[in-house]
């Protein structure tokens, strides 16, 4: 899926210009859905986090029963030498990815030994800092660990997020905000999500239903060290009703303010605006 412009595909070992082909109409991925990725950023001339998204591509795989085949420390460093074609200034986005290549005796279980590597780099320009979105609810709901791997970056869990997008905008909104089983807000169908009431930052507990996101955890240790309360809980649809700031946290924006859901409307207040000043005075000093 070309989403951006100025792609480069490092495969087997090399780097690739262009959407390199990579996965066979036979592979467990292509066929089952065995597949994971991460996704980093290259931004300003830094790269926040890469080497914990490279970690965690790996920690994916496990969970989808694939064996990792590169460490994330030499997984920073092909990604280094692949931006090294880019202009230092240009909106990268990193794509690190895995996938089944053969399957055991019932062809559902990826097999142990083979596993198909690849990382995808492509110029994505960021939102400008003017960008907002709206949320809605959706009927669709986060599965549990029970039903499906939650634990993981996984590609097999991307349609239900599609479905939760599609439906939000035939109502005419941006994204949804999306319960968990229990029908408590888990987060949106993009990105984690925030909300603040008087003048503190609340965000729903990881329970399991959703990827706790680096990012997410990057705001909150820099809201924190700088003297903000950030309460991890259970959150209603009520409660963001009733709140004064609701913003999204991902990799793709790193900060996205909201400025409705359902019939609520928001100002884009002052700790969205500090959340994203934060995350990039920490990057300045950090990546």
């Amino acid at each position: 899926m070309a989403t951006g412009t100025n792609i480069r595909t490092y495969f087997n070992g090399e780097w690739h210009q262009g959407d390199a082909l990579i996965i066979r109409a036979a592979d467990h991925g292509a066929w089952l859905g065995s597949g994971v990725f991460d996704g980093a950023r290259q931004a300003h001339g830094l790269t926040p986090d890469l080497d914990r998204h490279c970690a965690r591509v790996n920690n994916s795989a496990r969970a989808l029963m694939l064996t990792p085949t590169v460490s994330a420390e030499a997984m920073v460093e092909i990604v280094k030498d692949g931006l090294s074609a880019y202009a230092k200034d240009a909106p990268v986005y990193i794509r690190p990815m895995y996938w089944g290549i053969d399957g055991d005796i019932t062809a559902i279980v990826p097999s142990e030994d083979t596993t198909g590597f690849a990382i995808c780099l492509e110029e994505i320009p960021f939102a400008p800092p003017t960008a907002s979105t709206t949320l809605t609810r959706t009927r669709f709901r986060r599965p549990v660990l029970e039903d499906a791997v939650v634990n993981a970056k996984a590609g097999c869990l991307y349609p239900n997020n599609a479905r939760m997008l599609k439906e939000a905008r035939q109502k005419g909104f941006g994204n949804a905000l999306v319960a968990d089983a229990m029908g408590n807000v888990a987060e949106s169908a993009t990105a984690n999500v925030f909300m603040v009431k008087d003048g503190v930052v609340f965000t729903p507990i990881a329970n399991g239903t959703f990827l706790s996101g680096i990012t997410r955890a990057r705001h909150i240790s820099n809201l924190r060290a700088d003297g903000v309360d950030v309460i991890e809980t259970v959150l209603t649809f009520a409660d963001f009703e009733a709140a004064d700031e609701v913003f999204l946290s991902g990799n793709m924006s790193k900060v996205t303010p909201v400025t409705r859901f359902d019939d609520r409307h928001y100002e884009v207040g002052p700790l969205t605006k500090r959340t994203r000043d934060l995350y990039w005075d920490w990057a300045a000093t950090n990546a």
